[in-house]
């Protein structure tokens, strides 16, 4: 509205179809050696929140760096988070396919749900989270002699390097020992 005026003016909305995409095809072969494409639709909005608040859940457990006491998820709910990733699909798919693959699948569309078709793509195609290559393509990379001096250098996960800026630094002398 502008200047008193009721009427309203237009707005510069496209609709929403225009760029939304409401589906995710998945080719998969199937334990009898068959090659099928799976259509993958967008769930309802009600499954589209639980799926969202369960990976929620799950990714604050993860951030706290310990594990929790109980499985966040049980078998039944697993499922259940599964049957809302992959939808009409679900029955069809748990049937067709082995579990390994049944599994990439859902966590595919669950990466598709709860962030975008980038991230599940990327999933689709190393089995990681993020854009970090698979096993095969890391020990590929690390056959070449510049990808080796840079993994030479790069601390481990698992460094503690950095982590203990409060904490006095001890000088060691030979074998790992502390000096005195």
């Amino acid at each position: 509205m502008s200047g008193g005026s009721s009427e309203l003016e237009p707005l510069d909305f496209e609709a929403l179809d225009r760029f939304l995409e409401d589906h995710l095809e998945l080719p998969v072969p199937g334990r009898d050696g068959q090659m099928r494409v799976y259509r993958i639709e967008e769930p309802s909005a009600e499954d589209g929140i639980r799926v969202e608040r369960i990976t929620t859940l799950a990714a604050r457990l993860a951030a706290g760096g310990k594990a929790p006491d109980a499985p966040v998820l049980g078998d039944t709910e697993e499922l259940d988070l599964y049957r809302m990733c992959l939808g009409s699909a679900y029955e069809r798919m748990k049937t067709e396919l082995g579990w390994s693959a049944f599994k990439h699948c859902a966590l595919t569309a669950m990466f598709w749900i709860t962030t975008d078709r980038e991230t599940a793509a990327q999933y689709w195609k190393t089995g990681q989270m993020g854009k970090a290559p698979n096993r095969a393509a890391r020990r590929q990379a690390s056959r070449g002699s510049s990808a080796s001096a840079a993994a030479s250098t790069t601390p481990s996960q698992a460094s503690m390097s950095g982590t203990r800026a409060a904490s006095p630094r001890r000088s060691r002398g030979r074998k790992g020992r502390p000096q005195t």
